[in-house]
């Protein structure tokens, strides 16, 4: 059984930073993919930013110059480092892997972390 388990959310001010961590644990062969994605009351789930095993980058343009996502394959954790944070980066951050636990790799998601950007 595979978890991925995210921390580092919280209550910022605008223009601060936070860092969010989530990792992956349980019968692990390989990790492929990890990514965020953020999803604001009444709106739709929608990427932030993912990385491949081999490092390969893609964030959304909304969050492009102020968030970097970045793994540490050692210890299979993806973290996203968010600065200059605005009012509208206000979500539930979600974590999200394709995770290789047997036969075929299954794509799992971790339990949601608040980030709330407010005065």
């Amino acid at each position: 059984q595979v978890q991925l388990v995210e921390s580092g959310g919280g209550l910022v001010q605008p223009g601060g930073s936070l860092r969010l961590s989530c990792a992956a644990s349980g019968s692990i062969f390989s990790i492929y993919a990890m990514g965020w994605y953020r999803q604001a009351p009444g709106k739709q789930r929608e990427l932030v930013a993912t990385i491949t095993s081999s490092g390969s980058l893609n964030y959304a343009d909304s969050v492009k110059g102020r968030f970097t996502i970045s793994r540490d394959n050692a210890k299979n954790t993806v973290y996203l480092q968010m600065n200059s944070l605005k009012p509208e980066d206000t979500a539930v951050y979600y974590c999200n892997a394709d995770i290789l636990t047997g036969w075929q790799p299954y794509n799992y998601w971790g339990q949601g972390t608040q980030v709330t950007v407010s005065s």
